[in-house]
């Protein structure tokens, strides 16, 4: 029997962390780690307390959550894939309510601003809608401590777990919402530096060795001078690369100095390599941070509209 991979996630069993963690891993079983806080999760991480952490970086609709690229600078990390998760929400309760019963309803502030076209009526009618710290753990605390009249948006696993009755299915605003999740693993030591230089290569074991790996994620930092980023968009484009994302955070006592995440697309293996090589040469820092397989996004069935499901 495969031993359990342990991973960590933000927020409770049933968030939507946990279902994006159990479809990555669907072929290994995991033992899942909640964390309450993304602080928490890097720290557990650091400290050897998991073997991976799944964590959100971008929505479709919300946009980047710039928050964790400020943790991302902050700890040293490697990244072994990526994950696009549907975010499927749903009005739920305890089992017996009905959508006339809800007096109240209590999710993280973001799902609540998923579902305003389903919600907007709701309050019209007098329900109240009250932000809480998070999806799942909202629909614990209503489950544990018997809520009558309260409901939460949450995704599907939560009410499995915590015995709610889902009232409405998929009330999201917008049926194109995915969110972005990196998995992530502590960093191995290794002599020598880890940013990119000519010797970089044999650093590139403590990556992830796949042949079929066709993603990068990379940061670096550039001076003060004039068409710097320029340069190093050209050589992405001259090298054939597919830019999928540039983030950029303030670099700690260094004041109006940047770093910059970036995501890109190869081909070959030989491609990114030489870029990279060329990068080193006009940026302060290159770090290539993963070598994964590109993530892909599928839609699940949902065509029903807002009226419907008043």
């Amino acid at each position: 029997m495969r031993k359990e991979i342990k991973v960590a996630i933000q927020g409770v069993e049933g968030a939507f962390h946990d279902i994006a963690a159990r479809e990555f891993f669907k072929e290994s079983p995991i033992e899942v780690i909640p964390s309450l806080t993304f602080e928490d999760l890097f720290a557990l991480l650091e400290s050897g307390g998991c073997d991976y952490g799944v964590v959100a970086v971008e929505n479709s609709v919300a946009g980047i959550l710039s928050h964790n690229y400020f943790l991302l600078n902050e700890y040293s990390m490697q990244i072994v894939g990526e994950h696009y998760l549907r975010i499927v929400q749903n009005l739920m309760a305890l089992p017996g309510t009905s959508i006339v019963d809800v007096k109240e309803v209590r999710s993280h502030p973001i799902a609540l601003r998923q579902c305003h076209l389903f919600l907007n009526p709701l309050r019209e009618r007098g329900v109240k809608v009250v932000e809480s710290e998070d999806t799942a753990l909202t629909a614990k605390h209503i489950a544990q401590n018997n809520m009558k009249g309260v409901a939460t948006v949450a995704g599907d696993l939560a009410a499995k777990i915590y015995g709610l009755d889902i009232i409405k299915a998929g009330i999201e605003s917008n049926c194109r919402n995915f969110t972005r999740f990196l998995v992530l693993k502590r960093k191995r030591q290794v002599e020598g530096t880890t940013t990119w230089s000519k010797d970089f290569m044999s650093n590139e074991r403590f990556l992830s060795s796949s042949d079929q790996c066709n993603k990068a994620s990379v940061s670096f930092t550039l001076g003060h001078t004039p068409g710097a980023l320029c340069k190093v968009l050209e050589i992405f484009f001259s090298h054939n690369l597919n830019l999928t994302l540039i983030q950029s955070v303030p670099v700690p006592g260094r004041e109006w100095e940047y770093k910059f995440f970036a995501d890109f697309i190869f081909l070959e293996s030989s491609s990114y390599k030489a870029a990279l090589e060329e990068v080193a040469k006009v940026a302060t820092s290159v770090t290539l941070s993963g070598l994964y397989c590109r993530g892909m996004a599928s839609m699940q069935p949902f065509e029903v509209s807002h009226e419907e499901l008043q």
